[in-house]
């Protein structure tokens, strides 16, 4: 069984969750599965697929998981509670061999957001953890090995001040791995190494678990909000009034940086801790980052930087030296961490791409990395927020 527990997931799940439950309970939305690896014959593996899933849909929450999130400061009572009578229901997931593309899978999630808003991490780990068991030997010594090469760069002198959090649950080559690698972290960086995103993992060995939202939250609000041009706007918004300036880590492309900073004005500016970068080059994202909270008075070394798009240490530590002294920084590592044994990792994914009916989808800056079902809407998106037309969608 690959999944043993609801808590081994991205804490911002829960976090986006908390918002659904409170704010938006009816909305109906849809996901999709991609494999951007070309190759990969997933379906002859399918039937094992189906099993995991089986056998995740039979969890639900125990009473010391429940009360490990209740303790949290941001989660509220009544979403604990909710959460003791949630589980996982397979009617809302559709599995097939792809009628399209031989060797692929056709992977669809459709229902209320609060009730599948949870599948998407251990859905990723499952296929994961199923295709390498079935096409590799894991080399752990090999592993082990890299993995201490990486912490004794980033361990030089110099660096001491660079935090570095596991970003890896849904690219990890197993669970197996990914659980003995966290402490290998701990031990080898020490305060470097900040925590974890997997929130199982996070309280088997004491580390602090860490996120805030993810593109899915600010794609919703393209069919929720009061008009396409303010979604954004009313998704950050509706993050405030949730958590009344916690978890104030804002993303920040989700319809591209210019279209972000256009709507990230004085008041979002004062109003959250930091933002996150997940598609571009860093580099330029945090120059402009940093100019935008300058042009609107905003002293941009109380404000946290966090990288977390496809990082290796050699980046992180790139990053790091360009922008130390600037901001504070925080960087979120995952595949180069939790899937770097030797295999090549795969390049899946698991997107919202309907909302209450409507499509919806995020405009990335890095080309390929966009995905809606629907290019007419994609175009409309595109236009609405003034974004460059670009042949990235998928």
């Amino acid at each position: 069984m690959i999944i043993t527990s609801l808590l081994d997931t991205d804490l911002y799940k829960f976090t986006m969750m908390q918002a659904v439950l409170h704010q938006h309970p009816g909305a109906q939305v849809e996901y999709r599965f991609k494999c951007r690896t070309p190759g990969i014959d997933l379906a002859r593996y399918i039937d094992e697929i189906s099993t995991e899933i089986d056998l995740l849909c039979e969890l639900r929450f125990q009473p010391d998981e429940l009360a490990y999130l209740r303790a949290m400061r941001f989660i509220k009572p009544d979403f604990v509670d909710f959460l003791g009578l949630f589980h996982l229901d397979r009617k809302y997931l559709t599995l097939r061999p792809s009628r399209q593309v031989e060797g692929e899978i056709e992977l669809i999630i459709r229902g209320p957001w609060l009730h599948t808003i949870l599948f998407e991490v251990p859905l990723l780990a499952i296929i994961n953890e199923v295709w390498f068991r079935n096409t590799s030997q894991p080399d752990f010594e090999e592993g082990r090995r890299r993995l201490q090469a990486k912490v004794a760069r980033l361990a030089a002198p110099g660096y001491e001040d660079c935090r570095v959090a596991d970003y890896g649950t849904r690219r990890r080559y197993s669970r197996q791995w990914h659980g003995e690698l966290l402490p290998l972290l701990r031990e080898g960086w020490g305060e470097r190494f900040v925590g974890t995103s997997n929130v199982y993992f996070a309280r088997r060995y004491g580390m602090t678990p860490l996120g805030t939202m993810a593109h899915e939250y600010l794609q919703a609000f393209q069919a929720l909000g009061p008009r396409l041009r303010d979604s954004q706007v009313a998704a950050l918004e509706s993050w405030a009034r949730e958590y009344r300036g916690d978890l104030g880590i804002a993303l920040s492309d989700v319809v591209g940086l210019d279209a972000f900073l256009r709507d990230f004005d004085l008041y979002f500016c004062k109003l959250f801790d930091g933002m996150r970068h997940d598609s571009g080059d860093p580099f330029v994202w945090g120059e402009r980052i940093l100019d935008h909270l300058q042009q609107h008075r905003v002293d941009p070394r109380g404000k946290v930087l966090v990288f977390s798009d496809g990082l290796n240490i050699e980046r992180v530590m790139g990053l790091f030296d360009h922008f130390k002294g600037r901001c504070r920084l925080s960087f979120g590592v995952g595949t180069h961490l939790t899937n770097d044994l030797g295999p090549e990792p795969l390049q899946i994914v698991i997107k919202m791409v309907r909302c209450n009916g409507q499509p919806v989808a995020k405009l990335s800056d890095s080309p390929g990395k966009s995905m809606c079902d629907d290019p007419g809407y994609l175009r409309y998106l595109r236009q609405v927020f003034e974004v460059q037309d670009t042949p990235d969608a998928e």
